[in-house]
């Protein structure tokens, strides 16, 4: 939009998170899991830390065949961590204290394999096990084939993951990767963005409100 003076262009205001001014930015970490959709990851980094996120990224082996963790850590100003052995930042349990004051685990893309090792409680990886160590809310944007999708065992784990609060960003209709056109193409980064402020904004209030009355 131009501000009808100079003619430059403004930026949009940052949407809201709940947070008052010079407050802790909320802190989200993002899992960023093997599937095509992992090169979308940037967008989604780019746009939670314009609107002043704090983001960690975590990455699967897999996912780094599609985009660098440099690319990610140029964008979110934090290192990428894909490694649960990597001591090279100090001895603390790496996915154990990036736990500690998270508002948010999002995961774009979900492929259908850790959907389910998620919903099997499996910790084979830095992703998983840091799953099972989280008490933040947790957001899964699942990426994989229209059949993938439709499968039985991928219903009944994300019918798994429901039940345990795991809120899912349902993926679109539209050309996939393999050539096959249906439903399984990732959402788009705006929308995934805009459903994390969106959680992160009613956590603050619900934050605000236990202290108001307490």
């Amino acid at each position: 939009m131009s501000d009808g003076r100079s003619g430059r262009t403004r930026r949009p205001p940052r949407p809201e998170t709940g947070s008052a001014e010079g407050a802790r930015r909320p802190r989200v970490a993002l899992g960023v899991t093997g599937g095509i959709a992992a090169y979308k990851a940037a967008e989604i980094v780019r746009g939670l830390t314009r609107a002043g996120c704090d983001v960690h990224v975590l990455m699967t082996e897999h996912a780094q065949r599609f985009i660098t963790p440099l690319t990610l850590q140029t964008l979110s100003g934090n290192r990428v961590l894909t490694d649960p052995w990597d001591l090279s930042q100090g001895a603390d349990i790496q996915h154990i204290t990036l736990t500690r004051g998270l508002d948010l685990f999002l995961i774009a893309p979900a492929t259908a394999n850790v959907l389910a090792r998620m919903a099997h409680g499996l910790a084979d990886d830095f992703l998983t096990t840091f799953h099972l160590a989280v008490t933040a809310p947790v957001v899964v944007a699942p990426a994989m084939n229209v059949w993938m999708w439709e499968h039985p065992a991928t219903r009944a784990n994300l019918e798994i993951l429901k039940g345990r609060g795991v809120r899912v960003i349902d993926p679109g209709v539209g050309d996939l990767a393999c050539g096959d056109e249906g439903v399984g193409r990732m959402a788009e980064p705006a929308a995934i963005v805009g459903e994390a402020l969106a959680l992160l904004k009613k956590k603050a209030r619900a934050g605000l409100k236990a202290v108001a009355s307490s």
